[in-house]
This record gives C-alpha cells, structure tokens and sequence, in this order.
C-alpha cells in the first residue's frame, strides 16, 4: 500500500405604521383621536396574542411539532413565520434575528451551519463539542474544519475555522479500504497520540515511535511529520485504545486507522489533517468530558 498515510489505511490507516395622519382640526380632531384609539386596540390585541405563545422552541432553538400544530389554526403570518424558521434551519443557514434570537450580539447560532435534520439529530445529546469539517464538494480533497462548543442554553459558539485536507477522491457514505475516499459521518473523538510529546491535551494520549512516517504525498509532498500529533476518529476502531491499534471491528475491508492528523500539504488517503499549529489547538481545545465528535462530509451530503 502506499505510505501516504501510514495507518490510514494503517491509517486510511459537520409598526405595522398606523394610517398615515394629516393635521386636522375641530371634528377631523376627534376622528383622528377614534382611528389611533382603535389602531391601538389592534396592535395590544397583537401583542398579547404574540405573548400567548404561537410558536414553541425546543431544547436548541428547533421548531417543535407542538409549536407548529399550535401555531397552525392561529395565524397564517404565523404559519409563514414557522415555516421560514424551520427552512432556514434544515438548510444549515442561520435565519433572521428575529426568528433565531441571534440578536443576542453573543455570535451564538441555534443550530450548526450546514447540517440538515438528519446530521442534527445523529449528533450525542451529551456532547457538548464538534469538530465540523465540510468539504467543498464530493470529489474535492479540500474543507473547512470548526470546532464548534454548546453553550449552557443549547446554543453554538464557534471557534477558529481551519483550512483542511482530506482524502485524494473527496467523500463517500460507503468507505472501503484503498478507495481513496473519507467516510462521510458522525464519529466519536476518543484517543489521541503521536511521535511527539503531550502538547497539553485532556484526551488519553499516546506517545509513540511508530507513528514514524516517510515517502511523498499524492503531490510530490514530504510526509515526514504528519503523525507528530493524531487524534483518532472512531470509524471502524476500538474506542479507548491507542490510534496505532489495528482492530476493525467492521471487518478490514471497510478502512479503518483514520485519523486527524498534521497536514503534509496534500490530499490524504482517508484521513483529515490540519497545519501543526492547528493540531496543537485541537488538541488543547478537546474535553473528554465534552463527549466530543467529529462531523465530517462534503457540503451537500451534511445538510441531508
């Protein structure tokens, strides 16, 4: 097999303005004074209406179906108003401030950008960080990478995004060995190691001479370096076991040893990597107590 990644693969090893008023006087006066009376009577009815509760939100800000079948035989700008709500948050786009309550300046999000319904909900309701790595596109070995952290209220904040490579064919929902594709999924971060020290991460760490690595990248690059710091991404491994641990219970022929590891400048077999500097972040940042996991694919597979 080729070296490029040495276990990935072994390795492969996301006002209503009230009608206009003109100046009147005498009994155009007294008119004037009935209309703004009865368009206030309208706007209090609004209001109270409003605070009656139409809409309902869930834990993290997601329209409820209690909300959306009360709000139902209310209003039809209520209906509207839930309905654009819940779009932009299955799109993966953070709606108005007013639907989402982002006006709160704190640059918090109800939900992760880009993930549809379907990533949303495979995502633990303990953990509390994400490493979000969206790819441009399905055959493209370029993405972004964030780590996102839960607020107290079920809210995100992020962190710094990354640039990121990963593998050489881009991404796949059936990852097998030497495809040369990454498994598009939600996976566990449990387990990091490298051939260098401990930089200051709460993971179980390994340190470890064999995650030695030489040869040349896909493009020519020198791969001496890029297992300095791993952090295991539990697809097809033994949770809690040092990343150069071998076993795949899938079978073999479904890949495994894939890792976030040191960039090499180049696309991967299957793995994610990061520049150093970024690596050394990641690996501070991540808490085991966080239950962290990484949410990975191109950008159209993760807002299924």
């Amino acid at each position: 097999m080729p070296r490029t990644e040495r276990t990935a693969d072994q390795p492969e090893p996301l006002p209503v303005p009230g009608p206009r008023q003109g100046r009147h006087r005498g009994q155009r006066r007294k008119q004037r004074r009935s209309r703004r009376g009865a368009a206030a009577a309208g706007t209090a009815a609004v209001l109270v209406a409003a605070a009656g509760g139409w809409l309902a939100f869930g834990p993290q800000g997601a329209l409820t179906s209690a909300s959306a079948s009360a709000s139902a035989g209310r209003s039809q700008d209520g209906v509207a108003a839930a309905r654009a709500r819940s779009g932009a948050l299955d799109s993966g786009h953070t709606s108005s401030p007013a639907a989402d309550r982002s006006d709160r300046n704190d640059g918090t999000v109800a939900e992760l950008p880009g993930l549809g319904a379907g990533f949303r909900a495979r995502i633990p309701a303990r953990t509390s960080q994400v490493l979000l790595v969206s790819g441009e596109g399905r055959n493209s070995a370029d993405s972004t990478a964030t780590l996102w952290t839960r607020t107290a209220d079920g809210r995100w904040q992020p962190g710094t995004s990354w640039p990121a490579h990963n593998a050489l064919k881009g991404w796949t929902a059936d990852h097998h060995l030497d495809d040369l594709r990454s498994p598009v999924g939600v996976y566990s971060l449990s387990d990091a190691g490298g051939l260098k020290a401990d930089p200051g991460t709460r993971l179980p760490y390994h340190r470890d001479p064999d995650f030695t690595v030489g040869g040349k990248g896909f493009e020519g690059e020198d791969l001496a370096g890029s297992f300095d710091y791993v952090v295991a991404i539990d697809y097809n491994r033994v949770a809690g076991t040092s990343p150069l641990d071998g076993r795949k219970p899938l079978g073999a022929d479904k890949g495994g040893g894939i890792w976030v590891h040191v960039d090499h400048g180049g696309p991967t077999h299957a793995c994610v990597s990061l520049a150093e500097k970024d690596m050394v972040a990641l690996l501070r940042a991540l808490d085991p107590a966080a239950h962290p996991v990484i949410v990975m694919g191109d950008q159209a597979s993760l807002a299924v």
